[in-house]
Parts: C-alpha cells; sequence; structure tokens
C-alpha cells in the first residue's frame, strides 16, 4: 500500500487522491458492467418532512443483508456481484483497509449531483477509511470545512478522472463536508463507488 505524499486537506482530516489507478480500457469495462449489472433505485429522502425522490440512482451491497440509514431512509444490502468485489480487492489493496459494503451512485449527466454532506452516520466505523472508485464523467468533487469561515480555510476541489481513486479517513468526516456540484458542461453518465466499513447492524432476512 504506498499513499500518495499530499494530503489534500490542510487540517483536521486526511484525503488522498490516487489518480487513475485503472487503464482506460478497464475503466470503459468497469463502468459499462457498473451501468448494466447494478440493481439501481431512485434515491430516496426525507428533509424537513418531505419525502424526494432524486434523479440520482444508487444502490447498496455488502458481505450481509444489514441495513443501512441516511437521510432517513434505511437501505438493505444486497449480495456482492463479481465485478464489485474485484472492485473492493483493489480498494483494500491501494488504501490499506478493509471494507464490508459499498454505497453506489448513478449521476445521468451534468445536472445532477450531491449537497454539501459528511459521511458519518453511527454505524460507520469511527474514522474508520472510505474508499471512492470513481467511473465515467470527469467531475470536480469540493471539501469544505465544517468550521470554514472561523479557521479561514478555503473550500478544497479535487477533479475525479474516469478509473481514479480518491480515500477519506481520520477526522475527515468530524470535520469536513463534501459535494458533487452540478455543472453547466455537458456531460455523460459517472458512476462512484464508496466502499466503507459497517459496525453497528442489524441483520436483515431476506
Amino acid at each position: 500500500m504506498l499513499f500518495p505524499n499530499l494530503n489534500l486537506l490542510p487540517s483536521d482530516g486526511e484525503v488522498f487522491y490516487f489518480g487513475k489507478v485503472f487503464s482506460e480500457k478497464n475503466a470503459d469495462f468497469y463502468l459499462e458492467r457498473l451501468l448494466n449489472t447494478i440493481e439501481w433505485k431512485n434515491d430516496e429522502a426525507f428533509i424537513l418532512g418531505k419525502h424526494i425522490i432524486t434523479k440520482r440512482k444508487v444502490a447498496w451491497y455488502g458481505d450481509r443483508p444489514f441495513s443501512y440509514t441516511y437521510s432517513k431512509s434505511t437501505k438493505y444490502a444486497l449480495p456482492w456481484t463479481s465485478e464489485l468485489l474485484e472492485l473492493k480487492k483493489i480498494a483494500e489493496e491501494k488504501s490499506g483497509s478493509s471494507y464490508n459494503s459499498c454505497l453506489l451512485n448513478l449521476y445521468h449527466n451534468n445536472e445532477e449531483g450531491m449537497a454539501y454532506h459528511s459521511d458519518d452516520e453511527k454505524m460507520l466505523k469511527d474514522e474508520g477509511a472510505i474508499a471512492s472508485l470513481s467511473f465515467g464523467a470527469q467531475r470536480n468533487f469540493l471539501f469544505r470545512h465544517k468550521k470554514a469561515k472561523e479557521n479561514n480555510l478555503p473550500t478544497i476541489t479535487v477533479t475525479l478522472e474516469h478509473g481514479s481513486l480518491l480515500v477519506m479517513q481520520g477526522a475527515t468526516q468530524k470535520n469536513w463536508l463534501h459535494r458533487l456540484p452540478p455543472t453547466k458542461k455537458l456531460m455523460g453518465a459517472r458512476v462512484n463507488l464508496t466502499f466503507r466499513t459497517i459496525v453497528q447492524f442489524d441483520d436483515v432476512k431476506m
């Protein structure tokens, strides 16, 4: 396991961008397989009492059918596909951490994105690594400190390439927010996989 030398965050967290970890041919292969074999569903969330269904689609896979709740919406993990197990192994080798689950997001075009948030749910391993693989359209990914004004910290932007890996770890989720902003530049589909470790869960019989 060899991390890039540069931590993208100035303080209170650790984010490392590995760049492209797949050849163009292999990245294209996985993008096609993920688009056509994953059980995609529109994401749901309950925000300020409103039930919101997004254009963006999601899927949740893991070692066992445990539940995962965020934005007051609960999902149940599906069994790994062969491609997801291959990608999990690569993410583990590169990051030096092990993962038992993966949340996938499908952004159909440049108009779809994700608002600022942090992956700090109680069921996730405290300060555990989250390995993020990106396939498809190249998009900017932003980090903003939760106390940016008080600490005079800038917004950090990293461009996530087709077939690239980003790892967030340490105190990042406690202190930083991240987002995928929409853009006016026309772009095709992007699939993002975030491998993570669930430590508090209830088994579900399915």
